[in-house]
Parts: C-alpha cells; sequence; structure tokens
C-alpha cells in the first residue's frame, strides 16, 4: 500500500495501460476481454477513493502526489494533481467501469479485444491529460486521445460514422495544432527555461500583455473547440449520433472536460490578465451557447441529437462561470463540470436502451413507454429532473454557483451581468424540452410495435442507479467534491481580483 500511496498516479496509468496490453496479446473472448478491462478499472477506482479519503490534502493548493521521472533532456514525466484536476481524475475513474459493463452489447458485435483495449488507452490518454505536471507530457497525452477515439467511432459507430469520425479528427487536430503553436510561442517567449507547468505559470505571468494576449487566444480556441463551443461545436452532434453508446457516455462525460479543464487551468494559472480582459466575450459565449445549444435541443427530432445539444448547452455555464472572475463562478464551472459528467451519461445510456430496443431514436415514432418500460421511466424522469436542475440534484449546485457568481461579478463591464440575465432563458428551454421529450417518449398513445419491449434489465438498472445516486449525494451534498477544488480557486480567484 506504501508504494501505491507514493506512486498512485503512475500506478493508475501503468495498470489501464497493462491491461490494455494484456487484452491485445491473449486470445480471449468477449467475456474475458471484458473481465480483465473492468478488474483493471475497478482496481483504478479504488486507487482515486485511496486517493479521495486517505492522500489529497484539500487545504493544500499547491500540486500533490507529485512524481517525476527523468525522460527526453530536460523534458521529465512529471505528475502531479490538485483539487481541481484530481476531481477530474475521480470522475473519469467513476465513469470507466460503468462504460465497460454498458459495452457488452457493443463488443459482442465484433472484435472485442481491440474494443476495449482501445477504450482503456482512451482512458490512459485522459487521465495523463488531467495528471500531467509537464507541458510536453500535456501535449502528448492531448493528441493521443484522437487515436483510440477516431477508431472506436469509426469501426463500432452507425452508418455515416466514417463522416462523424474523420470531422471529429479534424476539428479536434486542428485545435492541436493551435495547442502546439501556442506551446512552442510560450517556450520560445519564456527561453525554454522549463517545462514544469507550475513554473511555467510564473513565466508566463511575467511576459507582457501584448504577448500574454495571442497565446492565450490560440490556447484558448484549442479549449473552445474540445468544450466544445460555437462556433465550433458541429463536430460533436455528428460524433454523438454515430458513435455507439458507451463511447458517446465517455465523450460528454469526460472528454469534453479536457475542454473546460485547459482553459481553467490555463486561463487562470498562465494568462489571468487576458481572462480578465477577455471576460466580456467568454461571458457572450456562455449565453451563446447555453441559448443557442438549448434552442437546438428543443427542434431535434433524434434523441440522441437532443441530449448532444444539451451538452453544449451545459458547457455554456463553464464559460459563464469563468467570465464571472471569482471563487463562485470558479468553482461552479468545476462543480458543473463534474456533475454534467455524471449526468450525461446516464441520458445517453438510456437513449441506447431505448435504441437496443426499437432499432430507431426518431422522437415521433414514441410514446406510451411508461406502460412497458416502468423502470426505465422512473430512471429517466430522475436523469431529466437532473439534467434540467432540480434542487436536490447535482445539477442544480453547478448552475446556481455559476448565476451567483455572475451576477455579484465586481468587473467593471457590465456585459458580464447582463449575459447571465439573458443566459437565465436557457434554464427555462432547458425545462423545456427535457419536459417536453419526456412526455413525447413516455407519456400518450403507445404505438403497438412496441409492446413487446422489454423493460431495463439488473445490469441497466444497476448503472442508472449508481450514477443517478451520485447525482443525489452530490446535489444533497456539494463539499464532497467542491471540498477539493475551492481552496485552489480561492487563491486564483484572489490573482483576478487584484487585476479587476
Amino acid at each position: 500500500m506504501d508504494f501505491i500511496s507514493t506512486h498512485s498516479l503512475s500506478a493508475i496509468l501503468l495498470l489501464l495501460t497493462a491491461a490494455a496490453a494484456l487484452i491485445s496479446l491473449l486470445k480471449l473472448d468477449e467475456a474475458g476481454a471484458r473481465k480483465i478491462a473492468l478488474g483493471a478499472s475497478l482496481a483504478v477506482l479504488a486507487i482515486s477513493l485511496h486517493q479521495y479519503f486517505n492522500l489529497i490534502d484539500p487545504s493544500n493548493t499547491n500540486l500533490q502526489l507529485v512524481e517525476s521521472y527523468k525522460w527526453i533532456g530536460n523534458i521529465n514525466f512529471a505528475l502531479g494533481i490538485d483539487g481541481l484536476s484530481f476531481s477530474m481524475v475521480l470522475l473519469n475513474a467513476i465513469l470507466l467501469p460503468v462504460v465497460l459493463l454498458a459495452s457488452k452489447p457493443i463488443a459482442q458485435k465484433g472484435k472485442p479485444r481491440l474494443y476495449y483495449s482501445l477504450i482503456l488507452i482512451l482512458s490512459v490518454a485522459v487521465m495523463a491529460v488531467f495528471m500531467a505536471k509537464d507541458l510536453f507530457v500535456f501535449f502528448l497525452a492531448w493528441e493521443l486521445e484522437l487515436v483510440p477515439m477516431y477508431f472506436l467511432i469509426n469501426i463500432w459507430g452507425s452508418k455515416n460514422r466514417n463522416y462523424a469520425s474523420m470531422k471529429f479528427l479534424l476539428y479536434t487536430f486542428a485545435a492541436g495544432v493551435l495547442l502546439l503553436i501556442g506551446f512552442f510561442w510560450l517556450m520560445t517567449e519564456t527561453g525554454f527555461q522549463s517545462f514544469d507547468m507550475k513554473e511555467l505559470a510564473v513565466l508566463a505571468q511575467s511576459l507582457s500583455y501584448n504577448v500574454q494576449l495571442p497565446i492565450f487566444i490560440l490556447f484558448a480556441i484549442c479549449f473552445i473547440i474540445k468544450l466544445p463551443s460555437v462556433p465550433f461545436h458541429t463536430w460533436l452532434p455528428d460524433a454523438h449520433v454515430e458513435a455507439p453508446t458507451p463511447v458517446s457516455m465517455l465523450l460528454a462525460g469526460i472528454l469534453l472536460k479536457m475542454g473546460c479543464y485547459g482553459l481553467m487551468r490555463f486561463g487562470l494559472e498562465f494568462f489571468p490578465l487576458p481572462l480578465v480582459k477577455l471576460a466580456p466575450v467568454i461571458a457572450v459565449l456562455g449565453a451563446v451557447n447555453i441559448l443557442y445549444g438549448a434552442y437546438a435541443a428543443l427542434i431535434q427530432t433524434d434523441l440522441k441529437k437532443v441530449i448532444a445539444y444539451s451538452s453544449i448547452s451545459h458547457m455554456g455555464f463553464i464559460l459563464m462561470g469563468m467570465a464571472a472572475l471569482n471563487t463562485a463562478g470558479y468553482a461552479g464551472a468545476a462543480f458543473q463540470m463534474f456533475s454534467h459528467g455524471l449526468i450525461s451519461a446516464a441520458l445517453f445510456f438510456i437513449v441506447g436502451m431505448i435504441y437496443e430496443r426499437a432499432h430507431t431514436r426518431e422522437i415521433s415514432e414514441f410514446g406510451g413507454l411508461i406502460k412497458v418500460m416502468p423502470q426505465t421511466f422512473f430512471l429517466a424522469l430522475v436523469a431529466i429532473m437532473a439534467n434540467l436542475g432540480l434542487p436536490g440534484l447535482s445539477g442544480f449546485v453547478g448552475e446556481t454557483l455559476v448565476f451567483y457568481g455572475a451576477f455579484s461579478s465586481n468587473a467593471s463591464s457590465s456585459l458580464i451581468q447582463i449575459s447571465a440575465a439573458v443566459a437565465t432563458l436557457g434554464v427555462i428551454l432547458t425545462a423545456g424540452y427535457m419536459l417536453w421529450l419526456n412526455q413525447r417518449v413516455f407519456y400518450g398513445e403507445m404505438n403497438a410495435k412496441w409492446s413487446e419491449l422489454k423493460d431495463a434489465n439488473s445490469r441497466e438498472i444497476f448503472i442508472l442507479a449508481f450514477l443517478l445516486g451520485l447525482t443525489l449525494v452530490y446535489g444533497l451534498n456539494p463539499s464532497f467534491i467542491n471540498m477539493l477544488f475551492e481552496p485552489m480557486l480561492m487563491n486564483l480567484a484572489s490573482i483576478t481580483d487584484k487585476i479587476v
């Protein structure tokens, strides 16, 4: 246990990598591959819970569990986490076993060893993004994520999977190019003195504003493509519609959070001055995301597209929280990242359950499913209420903190408050499209051809009960997660306060 405690971050990466290699090398059937992947994911979850209860000190605002290994020249394979990054590591650890349990019907269709290996490699890349203490490691992990995600959509996706996977690749590759340009520009301006992200953050803040601004814009565009934000959002609905259900769960649950995390990490720590100057623009972008995503969800005819556009809308709250320039806004954005990961994974899983039974996602085809799928209806209703921000569930907490932060912002521009006021209409639209979706799918007259549909099985009930149970736990006691990142965000807020 002492070894695990000392090397807990690298142990997570090694476990997932070793499991992926083992599955690839052994001649396994679907069940055997799934058991190894699931065993590794449960071990990772156990390590993350050990970190949460025993190793992480929430009051410590510095990087913790730091590991550094000599690698290439003056580049170290350096890992470390603080409250913000650990909340994302924990979210990934929670989602991975759930996604693997949900993967059985997909992996049984063919190439199970490749499928489970790619899921694990994807998780390694995402974990490394959140753990990276070295900017070079951060960039490599960011780019590595593209490869397994491309193949997961392209091989196991629906009929337009080639188009969707290529569009995903092009958008996110373009984001990576911007990240690389910003990376080298920053390193050139700082004289390649260090690749350590904490040291680089200090050096970045010492640069002139005229140098900081274009570098920040490059990083910011990269991250909002991944978020995604309007006008760079169009890859997401296509990717979700064509991706298999478990991959959509991972995409919405944790992959989008890479963009949110990058924007918070680099905006608050590296470039607080440009962030403050551009806060009104970010607030407007957040309001546009919230309203556009909600309106687009309202007019969709495909179940999966409704949830996809809902994700775009909810990502707007992260932008709004960033623009607030205070602890409440930052904490709201961070909590929204965690909460949305749970809720969106549950919603996409429910859509997948219905599709597996009915082989269609056209909303107009449904109605009255409560008569044959009462348990599914109940679980879907809880997920819908969490998504529209019902008090007592986690969706309420993040949105409330974001709006409180935005309306109490002491930034000189009134555009932030105006954007927040306009964005409140998104809450109404969200309630509208989610309740209308519920009504059209589960209520009314039932199409006779659905009379033989089976209700949720024990595996599906467990997955949804687990995810939705956590939304209730974190909704009733947000401090279980807030305590991780509030102290460090308070410190960062003090920096932006001085600039404002």
